[in-house]
């Protein structure tokens, strides 16, 4: 999920934590569990930081170690040890209990949405992504902006926040249901499909379709169980060349080949003698565009002038990033 909702959760969860006798009792215990609940909810999130080094390493590291079993259980020790420097009278256990609990959700929603995490991690570095969030859903973040402000109007927090967390449960069912039925109609739409992915966007019934068949990748859109192909590309093995072998070793290209299950290439002549291979992730088509790519130029003699990875919605700026030495990225 966005930031936003993990700050809005981790204050829900830290309402929550007041059904524990000694956090409801002791107004220091709940100062630091509150702290807790909302640094838990962002620290797994530690790792956006990658992005301002370069996009291949946050592609490649962005909700994975930080999101394995190893970090949901040292996170925790180390909020709870940070607030025990600052706040020395808290009861540690109940802070330890209660962010663990957080940061656990935490990595736990981030599962639902088409980007997922490592969360298996370290006995499996396969990325978990269920496809029924969007990664910034508003009826998620509306329901606890919600109980927050009936939290402040005086309302008992555990009740108010055990019902929320219902209603969210319910609708996490409903989303798989849509999702399902979507599944299906794609099916019906397609017949011959052996990949299909159905991701969220932020409006309810609006979801994007990527599919690929034995000779064709589909791509377009569903609305409730009205599927809409868009785009149909004949899949082209790419070229076993020494151009393409030294292409896709670049850390641009590897990272956007770790991270993209659906893709489609192109390869272009340019001025100067400057060849182009550019992959095309076809999950996130917008406007027109597929916006999220990888781009390598190499020289006649095989050496990689420039490269870049990450999401650009016009030719323009892609451009501009690769004149400006992008492929340090």
């Amino acid at each position: 999920m966005d930031s936003g909702t993990h700050f809005v959760m981790g204050i829900a969860i830290g309402g929550l934590a007041l059904v524990d006798p000694t956090v409801a009792s002791h107004s220091i215990t709940f100062t630091a569990v509150m702290a807790g609940t909302i640094i838990g909810q962002q620290a797994p999130d530690i790792d956006t930081v990658l992005k301002f080094r370069n996009n291949a390493i946050y592609i490649r590291h962005h909700r994975g170690i930080t999101h394995s079993i190893p970090a949901v259980l040292l996170w925790p020790l180390l909020i709870t040890g940070a607030l025990a420097i600052i706040l020395p009278d808290a009861h540690l256990f109940n802070v330890w209990l209660w962010t663990q609990i957080a940061v656990f959700l935490h990595v736990f929603v981030d599962i639902f949405n088409a980007y997922g995490t490592q969360a298996l991690r370290p006995f499996s570095k396969k990325w978990v992504a269920l496809g029924v969030i969007n990664t910034f859903d508003p009826f998620i973040f509306g329901f606890h902006c919600i109980g927050i402000l009936l939290w402040l109007f005086g309302t008992e927090p555990v009740l108010t926040f055990t019902i929320m967390y219902l209603i969210i449960f319910v609708y996490y069912i409903l989303r798989f249901a849509i999702q399902k039925a979507i599944k299906s109609a794609v099916h019906h739409e397609l017949q011959d499909e052996e990949f299909v992915i159905v991701a969220p966007t932020m409006r309810f019934f609006h979801w994007k379709i990527a599919a690929k068949s034995k000779t064709h990748f589909y791509v377009g859109r569903a609305y409730r169980r009205t599927v809409n192909i868009y785009d149909k590309f004949k899949i082209e093995p790419i070229p076993k060349t020494e151009l393409v072998a030294k292409a896709i070793k670049d850390p641009n290209l590897d990272a956007f080949l770790s991270f993209s299950p659906l893709y489609r290439w192109e390869i272009s002549e340019l001025e100067n003698g400057i060849t182009e291979l550019r992959l095309i992730d076809l999950r996130y088509r917008s406007n027109d565009r597929y916006p999220f790519v990888a781009v390598a130029h190499l020289d006649k003699e095989l050496n990689i002038v420039n490269s870049y990875t990450g999401w650009i919605f016009t030719e323009e700026k892609l451009q501009k990033r690769l004149q400006i030495g992008a492929g340090n990225e």
